[in-house]
Parts: structure tokens; sequence; C-alpha cells
């Protein structure tokens, strides 16, 4: 995974050979702020999403990589548990062909590490880290230095580093901190339809809340007995007739 990344940052391009051009336009608004569905993510800092299973975390994954992907901006997202799913990123709005997609097959070190080299290799408006299936007693050993070391070296950069867990972890080094809490769920013709979470902000040792409604029809269906069940997990980087081919895999 080292010497991957590495060659990654040395050479930018894709498994196909298609250079990846740097988003330049980011220099000009440093202080500028991503906004999506639950309002806005600073760059220069680092964001937490937190919430347990079916409180629309993912959700708010990939409609966040959607907002960024629209306005011509490049992400990265770093999946530790391989739970990415690019059929569902697209179908929620995600351009593909400006995300670069690195597992670190369940590697909280290497993960953290790509995140770091990542953003600060600059040309990217969000640099995104799952561990929302990481197992939490692994997310929470990673050391306090750490975090620290993340949001020390994004300061005043033109990148919104955001980390998606079950649970808060990296405290008072995330400047901004949202809980995800699941409220209802709305059915139709015995299919999940909506799903409506409250979402707990905490920035400058202020608190809000905010009600927020996912429509996940636009994302996948399934049954009542299923219980909002993501789709199946797959390889596609071992099956590239599967994969589309505006996607990255590393």
């Amino acid at each position: 995974m080292p010497v991957a990344a590495t060659a990654l940052i040395l050479q930018p391009s894709n498994r196909w050979g298609v250079p990846i051009a740097p988003c330049t336009h980011l220099e000009e608004k440093p202080n500028d702020s991503l906004r999506f569905a639950l309002g806005e993510i600073p760059r220069g800092v680092l964001t937490e999403i937190a919430g347990p299973a079916s409180s629309g975390r993912t959700s708010h994954l990939y409609t966040l990589l959607a907002a960024a992907t629209a306005e011509q901006e490049y992400c990265a997202l770093i999946d530790a548990e391989n739970a990415f799913d690019p059929l569902t990123a697209t179908r929620a709005g995600v351009v593909l062909s400006q995300v670069l997609w690195v597992r670190s097959s369940s590697n909280i070190e290497h993960a953290l590490k790509a995140a770091d080299w990542l953003s600060q290799a600059g040309g990217f408006g969000l640099v995104a880290i799952d561990f929302g299936d990481s197992p939490m007693e692994a997310v929470r050993r990673v050391p306090l230095a750490a975090w620290f070391r993340l949001r020390h070296n994004i300061e005043n950069k033109p990148v919104a580093l955001v980390s998606i867990a079950q649970q808060i972890h990296a405290h008072t080094c995330s400047a901004l901190k949202i809980q995800l809490q699941r409220k209802e769920t709305n059915w139709q013709n015995n299919l999940l339809n909506e799903l409506k979470t409250s979402a707990g902000q905490v920035m400058n040792h202020r608190r809000k809340e905010k009600a927020v409604s996912i429509p996940v029809s636009r994302f996948y269906r399934t049954s009542r007995s299923n219980v909002f069940v993501m789709p199946e997990k797959q390889s596609p980087c071992t099956q590239p007739s599967t994969l589309p081919a505006t996607s990255h895999c590393l």
C-alpha cells in the first residue's frame, strides 16, 4: 500500500493510464466550504460524521461526494473495509471519473497514511476516510497523535478532510462533529422508501440539530424483511469488466 500510494502521488494516473489533472482552481478559494445536505463542511480542518448502522452515514457520504464532483472538484475516498459501491454512488449523483478510490483492506494504519498523503498532495477538494464498517475497537485504538497530525497537516489548505465512522474518535482534533441517529423509516409497497434521521452538529462548542430525509429509493431497494440491508459487497478490482471505466482503484 505505501509503495502504491507513493507512486500515485508522484505519477497521478488511473489504472488505465489516463492522467488525473490537478484541481488548480481550489487554490483560489482556500476558505470556501463544501455544501451538501447536512450543511457546510469547512476546508482546512477535520470533520467527523458518525452514526450507527442504518443512520444514513453511507448515504450522506455519497451525497457529499456527489456535491463535490458536481462542482468539478476531485475527491479521494479511502475505503477501509472495501465497502464502496460504484453503482450506488452513481445513482446518488457521484461523478466517478473525479473520484480516486483507495482500498486499504481493513488496514487502519494504511488508511490514515493514505489520507495524510493525499490531503497534502494538493488537487483534491475532498478527502474522505470511510471507517463505517471497521470494528469500533480497531478505530478506537488509533492514537490521538495520529488525528492531531492529520489536523495539523491540512491547516489553511483548500481541502475538506472527512472521517466517517460509527462513533466520534478524533474528539478535540476535529473542528466539526456530526452525530447521526435514525428517527423514522417510511415504507411503500413493502419496500423501504425513505429514511428520516437527525444530525446533531457541534462546532466551536455550539450544538444544533437538523432533521434530514434520505430518499432511499434513489440509491437502492430492500424489502421489509431485510430491514435496510446494503447491497452485497463485491470485488470490482478483481473483475475489471464489472467496474465502470471511469472509476479509479488502488
